[in-house]
């Protein structure tokens, strides 16, 4: 496919058939992301393929304790998990919230969810710049994020698709021993790849006059 094409039909798929993806196309898709920029050229990526069902299923409950939380707070208005303003949210209610996320009732079967990548990386090749500001850190995300795009790229030039999550991330240290982590690698993102159900073509984003301005934030809207 034309990149910008590629660019503009990469969506989050969720559901999918029960094609495989077959291990010399995953590899191909491997094999052409690890071409994304890190600092230093570091690359301090680990993909973990996740194909023992028990593992799946403990995945799934470690990311549905998360899950059921994330919807309990978007019913309370919230913006889940959100750094700036916390939460209200009673830890007993969101025991109690519907979990409604299909995806993970399933995620122990192959044809239902065809390959589970666990992105991790390795702490002690990061430069975080905002290590030292009084806010959560964002930039060791440019050390892995790039890597990961590039995997939904690759599957979307493939034909297939999947979604981008961090609810893992949440409990990573029962991830951490579920899969063998070392103590310096961090869960980045786990990603559900397959044929999407439905191939998705044209997607709803804010146009470039929403979000770029000149010299300042509150600049002129940039709109050539």
């Amino acid at each position: 496919m034309e990149v910008n094409e590629v660019m503009r039909t990469t969506f989050s798929a969720r559901a999918f058939t029960d094609e495989p993806i077959p291990d010399e196309t995953l590899y191909r898709i491997l094999d052409n992301a690890r071409f994304a920029s890190s600092g230093a050229n570091l690359q301090g990526w680990r993909v973990i393929v996740v194909r023992d069902p028990e593992i799946r299923r403990t995945i799934a409950s470690i990311c549905a304790d998360t899950f059921r939380y994330y919807r309990a707070q978007e019913a309370a208005g919230e913006v889940p998990f959100n750094p700036i303003n916390p939460t209200t949210v009673d830890p007993a209610e969101a025991d109690r919230t519907e979990l409604r996320y299909p995806m993970l009732g399933h995620f122990d079967d192959p044809t239902k969810v065809p390959v589970v990548l666990v992105i991790a990386l390795d702490l002690r090749v990061v430069t975080a710049f905002d290590l030292n500001q009084a806010r959560i850190g964002v930039i060791s995300g440019a050390s892995i994020y790039p890597f990961a795009w590039n995997i939904l790229l690759g599957a979307r030039n493939e034909g297939f698709g999947g979604v981008l999550t961090t609810f893992l991330a949440n409990g990573e240290p029962a991830a951490r021993a579920l899969l063998g982590l070392p103590d310096h690698y961090a869960v980045a993102a786990m990603l559900p790849l397959g044929r999407p159900v439905k191939q998705l073509t044209r997607l709803k984003r804010k146009p470039v006059e929403s979000f770029t301005t000149i010299d300042r934030f509150d600049g002129d809207t940039f709109n050539p």
